[in-house]
């Protein structure tokens, strides 16, 4: 299904939770969400190959406006049941000031493809920016592990929210 929970220590299926670990990761599955202090910006986007469905952007392109940082790939069941919300956030919200930046970092080669992400992204109607992390550099930044993840900043660029999996759309 293109993503399963990659971790030590875990073999049963049912043991997996609704997110998916980066191949080598050892943060287990209890590790799912955290208030992280409100004085640490959203990190810069980096090594990004191309963004789709927008110029570049950096993240001092986005202050003034709530952004919603969007770890995913084409191919995870979690992150594809996750994208209703996203995009009902972005449709709705986006006047109001939302910013959705659906980073593409992928599990698997296929997902690698520009055209592949393009496919996807039209399938699930993203029209928000979705730069192409190929190299994990932004995953990296982000000190990410997980598909889905999802980072929410405020206007001055504070993270004041961070979720790893589905869930918790309220």
């Amino acid at each position: 299904n293109g993503c399963g929970m990659i971790s030590k220590g875990i073999s049963s299926a049912n043991q997996l939770t609704t997110a998916s670990a980066a191949p080598g990761s050892s943060t287990t599955a209890t590790e799912v969400a955290a208030l992280p202090p409100p004085s640490h910006s959203l990190p810069e986007f980096q090594g990004i190959q191309q963004w789709l469905n927008s110029k570049p952007l950096s993240i001092s392109d986005l202050k003034g406006k709530v952004v919603l940082v969007q770890f995913w790939t084409f191919a995870c069941i979690n992150c594809q049941r996750t994208l209703p919300y996203v995009t009902r956030w972005h449709r709705q919200y986006a006047d109001k000031g939302l910013r959705v930046i659906g980073v593409h970092t992928p599990e698997f080669a296929f997902e690698r493809e520009p055209n592949n992400i393009k496919q996807a992204m039209q399938k699930h109607g993203i029209t928000y920016p979705v730069p192409i992390d190929n190299d994990f550099k932004t995953w990296k930044a982000y000190n990410n592990g997980y598909w889905p993840h999802l980072f929410l900043a405020d206007r001055q660029g504070l993270l004041r929210y961070d979720h790893i999996g589905e869930g918790a759309y309220d």
